[in-house]
């Protein structure tokens, strides 16, 4: 019988927990999360930005594609400059494919020393595949092969999973995952053979929900981020936050926004008491505090 997926990870209430330590003194980690895709033109899209006319789904649909090519050929390169700037290294939540079909943009990621994040093989939610641990097995070793590593971090497409999924991350060497955005600080979750991570990731900081299905104006993502980035380093006084930020290059990374995610990262960089890493840095400094349960 399958295992619940709330059963996986006991209730902990923040204030309950001994105090974790930050380098420096530090409140808060902040890291920034890229999330790059392969969208087949051959296949419906996995989100659109125009309905289809008369109600008459097409395909190929060219429009909804083509929104998403933009991101690719222009907006990536734009947030690459924002970070590459500040020099700040994220984390690149990427399909497998990608490191294929766009491997101007992987090697630009991985000159840049980016951590290289799990994110399925092709754009799709994790419940609809045939064969979920080919797919993950797929994603690690076409990272592998283009980066020399395996990922050690995944984030589902659309954080979707199946009550088996953390247990063919676990087995495919996956050591922690994005998924679950239940806490401000990492949690262990149950698997076999081996427990998983959960980095906190979010969707609230999050340009699909923030921009495509709130309809929120350019200039939400800096607000709203200064407003939860303020929050969490007051509270980071008595117990350290992690803070995430998730962007897309055909959201953030057009004209109208990306000037906003530029000055949400100075206000963070301006900040005493605050860390940006990758995702892996944040396991590794949690793993060190906080060890893996035995099972």
């Amino acid at each position: 019988m399958n295992r619940l997926l709330s059963d996986r990870v006991p209730y902990s209430a923040i204030v309950d927990r001994p105090r974790l330590a930050l380098p420096n003194d530090s409140r808060v980690v902040v890291w920034i999360i890229v999330n790059v895709e392969h969208w087949t033109i051959e296949r419906a899209m996995p989100r659109t930005i125009l309905s289809p006319p008369m109600g008459q789904p097409l395909q190929p649909d060219l429009p909804n594609w083509a929104w998403h090519e933009y991101g690719m050929r222009v907006g990536f390169w734009r947030i690459l400059e924002a970070l590459k700037h500040r020099g700040i290294t994220p984390t690149m939540a990427t399909n497998g494919l990608v490191c294929k079909s766009y491997p101007r943009i992987a090697e630009a990621a991985k000159e840049l020393d980016w951590e290289f994040m799990g994110h399925g093989y092709l754009q799709g939610p994790m419940h609809k595949l045939p064969d979920q641990v080919e797919s993950i097995q797929a994603t690690i070793d076409a990272i592998k092969t283009f980066t020399g590593t395996p990922p050690v971090g995944w984030e589902s497409p659309g954080l979707t999973e199946t009550e088996t999924t953390i247990d063919h991350l676990s087995q495919a060497g996956i050591e922690y995952v994005a998924d679950w955005v239940l806490d401000d600080q990492p949690v262990w979750i149950q698997a076999t053979p081996n427990p998983v991570l959960s980095v906190p990731y979010t969707v609230e900081i999050n340009d699909i929900p923030m921009m495509l299905l709130q309809q929120n104006r350019s200039e939400e993502m800096l607000m709203r981020g200064i407003d939860q980035f303020d929050r969490l380093w007051r509270e980071g006084g008595t117990q350290p936050r992690i803070m995430a930020i998730s962007v897309h290059p055909y959201v953030t990374g057009v004209p109208h926004r990306i000037d906003y995610f530029e000055k949400l990262l100075d206000h963070i960089q301006g900040s005493s008491g605050a860390e940006i890493w990758t995702g892996q840095a944040i396991s590794d400094w949690y793993r060190a505090q906080n060890p893996a349960p035995s099972i």
